[in-house]
């Protein structure tokens, strides 16, 4: 076994404040190992059981952000450390006796470690402070660039996950309005050569006075039904009332009866109508006449169509700009329901595969004082978290409101499996993560809370149990309070 002599440890920055008796401790612990240009030291996920120093050559700290792995660091400076660090926090070994490497430590050429387990070093530090102080000034500065760099992937990760579901949601209603404007074009061509054969003076003018009396009475009773003032047919109604109506143009010489009675139907028509029609005009129009009709009524549902898909795509465009706050000032008086509405509509695709959706609003609960971009970040990791928790199973997400004392509480609950209490004691760490690799950073939740607590000044309490599901109660001030 290779082993660095006390004399060569010493020159280490991180050994340099040691006695004798430390550095040969170190010396017979520890140990060389040399990996090739290109190795994998250690891997994310992977049971951290020792610490590393870089002895030679050079090294690259990979932390896992979605689908790819982020390089947040990279040195060749010999006596950087990494790997097992947690070894003297006695807080994290409360928690867990197998702790994870937070990342991956790769080799970039030929490189030289010193190598020490992670137990045997955690028995003897904390009687040596000076490296002590060495070890936890590392630790911060590294987790602290570390957050810097993943938090950024992890901001942007979550705005292509809300991006891919708003595009989902837009393109249903725009591609409504496409195909209801192709076929628009297609109807009022046929009215142009139907009004071309009324025009031609083959239609006495008694008869043209009845058709376009008969014609806007279908397009009122036809808006009659488009706004719900008729009475609603089920779908087994409806066909029966389609196949009347075929069998009525069958009886009276109307060509193309299946074709013209579904129109009919969503106008909220009946045969008294068809009747009505045939006996104000001559039977040798009575077929020209209902096409003329029928065509202006499709037009008029092609335009309503058309109508309530723009008005679907304003509506998601305004749900987007409230979610981003881009028009908006930075700390502002919210209404915090506005903030969860725009955040379920751009996580509109994920609810309707996956959940039963629940809202209790308090409507009396009072604009609080906030930063609304921010806390639509938190409700999204929330329910995001929520979701992820219930994946396939047929859950359900509650979200309700209330105000308690001094403060605005949110509660976001789900039906999954809930949360053990070794992960709840963690679950806000930076870089903690209960997803399988590729899938979470760890930061989520460490993000919700820095917004909450630090940024707000409020608190986040949990509340779970095993098989019971998991309720996240955010408490923000009603007013300026803590950090703003």
């Amino acid at each position: 076994m290779e082993r660095l002599t006390p004399a060569e440890l010493s020159r280490f920055f991180l050994f340099e404040k040691l006695n004798d008796e430390q550095l040969r401790w170190m010396s017979e612990h520890g140990e060389v190992v040399r990996y090739p240009a290109g190795a994998t030291v250690y891997g994310a996920q992977e049971p951290a059981t020792c610490f590393f120093m870089l002895v030679q050559g050079r090294q690259a700290l990979l932390k896992q952000v979605g689908d790819h792995e982020v390089e947040v660091s990279r040195s060749d400076s010999p006596g950087v450390y990494s790997g097992a660090t947690w070894a003297w926090l006695t807080s994290a070994r409360e928690v867990t006796q197998s702790p994870f490497y937070g990342g991956s430590l790769r080799t970039l050429d030929e490189s030289v470690f010193f190598r020490i387990p992670g137990e045997e070093l955690a028995e003897v530090l904390k009687e040596w402070f000076p490296m002590a102080i060495h070890l936890l000034d590392g630790l911060f500065t590294g987790m602290r660039n570390s957050e810097a760099v993943v938090g950024q992937r992890e901001r942007l990760t979550a705005l292509g996950r809300l991006t891919a579901g708003l595009t989902h949601e837009l393109n249903n209603p725009a591609s409504a309005a496409v195909r209801a404007t192709a076929t628009l074009r297609e109807r009022v061509a046929a009215m142009r050569g139907k009004l071309k054969h009324l025009a031609s003076g083959k239609v006495d003018p008694d008869t043209l006075v009845k058709l376009t009396g008969l014609q806007e009475d279908a397009i009122e009773q036809s808006a009659k039904a488009q706004s719900g003032k008729t009475k609603h047919l089920t779908p087994l109604q409806a066909n029966d009332l389609e196949d009347e109506f075929s069998d009525w143009c069958d009886d009276h010489g109307v060509s193309a009866g299946w074709h013209l009675a579904p129109i009919w139907v969503a106008a909220g028509l009946d045969l008294e109508w068809l009747e009505g029609v045939a006996d104000s005009i001559p039977e040798t129009h009575l077929e020209g006449g209902l096409k003329w009709i029928t065509y202006a009524l499709e037009s008029e549902q092609l335009m309503a169509e058309i109508e309530d898909s723009t008005d679907r795509i304003a509506t998601l465009i305004t749900k987007a700009k409230q979610y981003t706050q881009l028009d908006r000032a930075e700390h502002q008086q919210i209404d915090v329901h506005e903030g969860l509405n725009s955040t379920l509509v751009m996580l509109g695709s994920k609810l309707r595969e996956q959940v039963t959706l629940e809202k209790h609003y308090d409507k009396s609960l009072p604009e609080i004082p906030a930063y609304p971009a921010e806390l639509n970040q938190v409700w999204t990791n929330v329910i995001d978290n929520a979701l992820h928790a219930m994946k396939g199973t047929h859950g359900k997400l509650s979200i309700s409101t209330r105000a308690e004392g001094d403060f605005a509480v949110v509660t976001i609950a789900d039906t999954g499996p809930g949360i053990p209490p070794e992960v709840q004691r963690r679950m806000f760490e930076p870089f903690f993560t209960t997803k399988p690799i590729g899938e979470g950073t760890g930061l989520g939740l460490d993000i919700v809370w820095r917004i909450v607590v630090n940024r707000h000044g409020g608190d986040i309490r949990v509340k779970s149990k095993p098989d019971q599901g998991t309720a996240i109660e955010v408490r923000l001030p009603l007013t300026v309070s803590g950090p703003a």
